[in-house]
């Protein structure tokens, strides 16, 4: 069996001239994933994956900085531009009740409480307060649904039969 990874970031700068480089993070829980001393994966074309522990971790800007044990200059980071950061899927953590990872969610079936399906979930926003679920509805020229993951809006989630049920504010869909 083949080990499944799960994208974390996209390194896509350096950062200073300390080892540091600029990761556009794809992670629900940046502050548990760059915790020091944890260890990601990095894929890049062409190239075997390679084993990082993380050294710190700061927020700049839309970035997450990372650096890496032994890693302490520009010159030992900068060939990992465009590199992707991942972690072993037996690395995910427990959730709390209706919580769950984007890996889970995107692809879901959407129905309205009636039964209708909507179309599918694409992406995952995360523009502040709570995440957005954006849903490619079938059919040509449809414009996408913004769902906001509040409880009014999203009745029920379940991943194991590829459902979701929501109820749609009057207004959303105009």
């Amino acid at each position: 069996m083949t080990e499944e990874y799960l994208n974390v970031g996209k390194i896509v700068n350096t950062q200073g001239i300390k080892g540091e480089v600029r990761v556009i993070s794809k992670t629900d829980f940046a502050d548990e994933r760059y915790q020091t001393g944890n260890k990601l994966w990095l894929f890049q074309e062409g190239k075997p994956k390679k084993e990082l522990t993380i050294k710190s971790h700061r927020k700049h800007k839309n970035f997450d900085i990372l650096s890496f044990e032994d890693h302490p200059w520009i010159n030992d980071v900068e060939h990992y531009r465009d590199g992707i950061l991942k972690i072993s899927k037996d690395e995910l953590g427990d959730l709390e009740e209706n919580a769950f990872y984007y890996h889970e969610i995107i692809g879901l079936s959407v129905y309205d409480k009636d039964g209708n399906k909507l179309g599918s979930i694409k992406e995952i926003l995360s523009p502040g307060a709570n995440d957005v679920w954006v849903v490619q509805q079938e059919g040509k020229n449809k414009k996408d649904i913004l769902l906001p993951y509040i409880e009014s809006v999203i009745l029920s989630v379940d991943v194991a039969n590829d459902k979701v049920v929501v109820d749609i504010p009057e207004g959303l869909m105009d």
